[in-house]
């Protein structure tokens, strides 16, 4: 029997307000409330509530014949919580019925897997804790920032205990071999790969409303009869989507909703189950392994990250944004931190890209920028202003490895003394049971303030290749 995992993403960065040279230094608050929630909103009214009702209803007529994964980054759910605080509500109400698996990811839809593995692995615990929080459920399938992957990102998957992830099927990569299967990752035996079906994904997400297909108008009939036709062999078919697309790229008028609804029905006369990533990883046995020594994702023609590291304005930004990691995870200052996690975000590189200067890529439709230029030079003055502060806790004249050697020692100054304090509670303890407690003095080791000293240090992936 053939298997279907329907990815649905939800996503929104924290857009930056135009921020010029002469606020350095003199305005520390970044972004555009007003184009947040503006956006937001407009989003939530067209797409997130009609599309979460949507599969909602589709859970209540079919139960558990109906399954799917969901992914949220963090600073969406920030978003919601700020501007659509009821759409937690109707997520809590999908994640209720049990047919829902939440997906893992980096909690600002960031670059930090090619940049930073320290600072990735941060970033996805961060994530996972607050789906943890919010809905209850454990994240145990990843999925990457707009599915990055390498043999490297597997290495890091396998050292965090994932099990499963989910990439783009890239014909690159492929070759004649099919999406539609499970595979091993090479460098990782024990990470199994879940790959996304493009074409079918597609023929909804950009050729659902086009009038001119000559596959027009498709049905859901239609669409399961395509999948049923698939070789009996290949098992498994994952189609990705961003929530976006429900009710924002593809109105409502144009019968998408309606299609949706009715995907379950025709997929049960097929014979077709609709499952989760985990029930499909759990089913079926990997067919061979797959080598990606090289980044892959699944945007634009080319599938790989030259969306975000194609020119030299993206990479000289990404640059010096990772250059301050380091000290930034030192620090204590909560609204630093968080502006971290915001910079982040991989749609401010995107805005960089000049690729739709020159092979028509679609990356200036999404930008709220007049060009490319335009968005490096403002991110540029945002993050001038932000390493200026972070500078001010840490100055460039303590070097990475002075930092280093000063956090070992704080390291192993609290680990002394939390043995000293077991010791004395053991003594304590022993001295009570035997009635001679009065002899006893209190003792306590106090710990280190941490919230004065630095707490903690790693090497980029670039730093460590130097």
């Amino acid at each position: 029997m053939k298997n279907i995992c329907f990815y649905f993403k939800i996503h929104q960065p924290f857009r930056l307000k135009r921020y010029r040279f002469f606020d350095i230094g003199n305005d520390h608050y970044y972004y555009d409330d007003f184009a947040n929630d503006e956006i937001i909103s407009r989003l939530a009214e067209q797409s997130y509530f009609p599309m979460v009702r949507t599969l909602l209803a589709m859970i209540q007529e079919y139960g558990s014949d109906f399954k799917f994964a969901l992914s949220i980054t963090g600073t969406a759910i920030e978003q919601i919580q700020l501007y659509v605080p009821e759409l937690i509500d109707e997520l809590k109400k999908l994640s209720d019925t049990g047919c829902v698996e939440f997906l893992s990811e980096t909690y600002s839809h960031s670059l930090s897997s090619l940049e930073d593995p320290e600072e990735f692995i941060r970033e996805v615990k961060a994530h996972d804790d607050l789906i943890w929080q919010l809905f209850r459920k454990r994240p145990e399938v990843f999925t990457n920032t707009e599915l990055i992957y390498d043999d490297d990102v597997a290495l890091l998957l396998n050292s965090m205990g994932f099990h499963t992830a989910v990439t783009e099927g890239a014909k690159h990569i492929l070759g004649w071999k099919s999406p539609n299967y499970l595979y091993k990752a090479a460098s990782c035996p024990s990470l199994s790969l879940l790959l996304t079906n493009d074409k079918l994904s597609e023929d909804i997400s950009r050729r659902f409303a086009k009038t001119d297909w000559d596959e027009y108008p498709l049905t859901a009939d239609k669409y399961m009869g395509w999948i049923a036709a698939i070789p009996e062999d290949e098992q498994v078919i994952n189609l990705y989507f961003s929530i976006d697309t429900f009710g924002s790229f593809l109105p409502a008028e144009s019968g998408i909703f309606d299609f949706m609804r009715a995907i379950p029905r025709f997929a049960k006369e097929h014979e077709i189950s609709l499952v989760t990533p985990s029930e499909a990883v759990k089913k079926l046995k990997p067919v061979g392994e797959l080598a990606i020594p090289y980044p892959i994702s699944g945007t634009d023609e080319a599938r790989d990250v030259s969306a975000w590291k194609g020119n030299g304005l993206q990479r000289e930004a990404l640059e010096k944004l990772y250059s301050v990691a380091e000290r930034v995870s030192l620090c204590s200052d909560k609204r630093l931190k968080q502006d971290w996690e915001y910079l982040q975000s991989s749609d401010h590189f995107y805005y960089m890209s000049t690729k739709n200067l020159d092979d028509g890529a679609a990356h200036s439709s999404f930008s709220p920028y007049d060009s490319p230029f335009s968005a490096f030079t403002n991110y540029m003055n945002v993050l001038a202003d932000f390493i200026v502060r972070v500078q001010e806790q840490f100055p460039t004249e303590i070097e990475n490895e002075e930092l280093n050697s000063l956090l070992l020692t704080i390291r192993n100054q609290a680990a002394e003394i939390d043995q000293l304090n077991k010791e004395v509670n053991t003594l304590r303890t022993n001295a009570i049971n035997s009635d001679e407690n009065d002899f006893l003095p209190e003792v306590n080791v106090e710990k280190t303030d941490k919230s004065k000293m630095p707490s903690g240090t790693r090497k980029s992936n670039r730093q460590s290749r130097k």
